[in-house]
């Protein structure tokens, strides 16, 4: 079926306006995360007792359900965002007090919910929520300064930190508050509220490394490791020199089976033992194209929520991937990230579609009503008026 300009049907419309180059590029993210997961996890199906295949098939049902999902949210109209985010983020929140009476706790911390056999992050799917209705706010405040909307992105951010410090989980807190604090620095005129944030987060942080101590342990173990200990970042670490420019090849690399965490967290270091540098150069190209991308293209838009939600969403998926590639290449704590779409893991991947969804959803091309001209009036016509 070939679409023509002029094709006012819904896929018509969402095909000729969408952002083409952006959709081939996550089309082909995810490919490459599906192929990865077939590198990366069978040593821990095999550890635990389970088939080989057992979570690279599990991530090529989330994956193809991910697709199906982004192009569904795709289609919808930047009204339509704003409404499944709020349903979103209420769900999301609601999901995650559930999850501090009734959820599964793992290594310490109770971030899953159990659902017909599968593990459910609820903070996961409310941060695409977030981040749309933060931009809101942001975008109303600037719009209409009479409008409590300053207090609503405070609200907003208060509790979705706080409910995933309770769990605890402060890589995640870390993430929504440098996304929240970005927006507010580009809808912020006042140089002394952004020092005063910049106080905050530094407050938060120094606060975390006093209470927590699983977060204390991990910075002493980057800052100060222990001579000749093979810790799971000495060994990511060396998975890069292992690999070299082409690396060792498929199925030949050693890290997965060494580290438990090499189908999710440390992914990128068996993409760099096993495909290379190279490899690993293709899939950095990859993601900041689907961060600069829709960034630039925010910047010339008229519209503030829009462009504020675009950001948003952009920095979201860029952060998060930085934040797992500095854990890989040791220039950040161990920290539970997953990296966008090539991370084994459900909720992690449904999330990251319904992101990447919006922005597809918000960059789509549209008439801005303020160039659109009515017969008979032109600019002098409406001033006069």
């Amino acid at each position: 079926m070939r679409i023509q300009r002029g094709d006012d049907s819904v896929v018509g419309s969402w095909w000729l306006s969408t952002d083409r180059v952006l959709l081939a590029v996550l089309l082909l993210l995810v490919a490459a995360g599906v192929v990865l997961s077939l590198a990366s996890s069978p040593a821990l199906a095999i550890r635990k007792g389970l088939p080989p295949l057992y979570f690279a098939e599990r991530q090529i049902v989330f994956a193809s359900a991910g697709v199906v999902i982004m192009l569904a949210v795709s289609m919808l109209s930047p009204a339509a965002i704003r409404r499944l985010a709020l349903m979103l983020y209420v769900t999301g929140v609601a999901a995650m007090i559930v999850v501090l009476i009734y959820g599964e706790e793992i290594n310490g911390a109770r971030r899953w919910l159990r659902l017909a056999g599968f593990s459910l992050q609820p903070s996961e799917l409310a941060k695409p929520g977030f981040a749309v209705l933060a931009a809101w706010a942001f975008a109303e405040h600037e719009r209409r300064p009479d409008m409590p909307a300053l207090l609503i992105a405070v609200a907003l951010l208060a509790t979705l930190a706080t409910l995933l410090v309770i769990q605890p989980d402060i890589g995640q807190t870390l993430l929504v508050s440098a996304v929240w604090i970005a927006l507010f620095i580009l809808a912020s005129r006042s140089r002394i509220a952004v020092a005063g944030l910049a106080g905050l987060l530094a407050a938060g942080g120094a606060a975390a490394y006093a209470v927590f101590p699983h977060v204390r342990f991990r910075i002493h173990r980057f800052l100060f490791p222990t001579s000749g200990e093979n810790t799971q970042l000495d060994r990511a670490y060396q998975s890069f020199a292992d690999g070299g420019l082409l690396g060792r090849g498929p199925g030949e690399g050693t890290i997965k089976m060494l580290l438990p965490d090499a189908h999710t967290d440390f992914v990128f270091a068996v993409v760099a033992e096993e495909f290379g540098a190279l490899a690993c150069l293709a899939l950095l190209a990859l993601i900041a194209t689907i961060v600069l991308r829709p960034m630039l293209k925010a910047a010339g838009t008229r519209d503030g929520f829009i462009r504020y939600a675009t950001i948003s969403l952009a920095l979201l998926v860029g952060m998060q991937s930085l934040i797992n590639l500095g854990t890989n290449v040791g220039l950040l704590p161990a920290k539970g990230m997953t990296l966008p779409f090539v991370s084994v893991g459900g909720s992690s991947t449904i999330a990251i579609a319904i992101t990447c969804g919006m922005l597809l959803a918000l960059t789509r091309r549209r008439a801005d009503p303020r160039d659109v001209k009515v017969p008979g009036m032109d600019g002098a016509s409406l001033r006069g008026a």
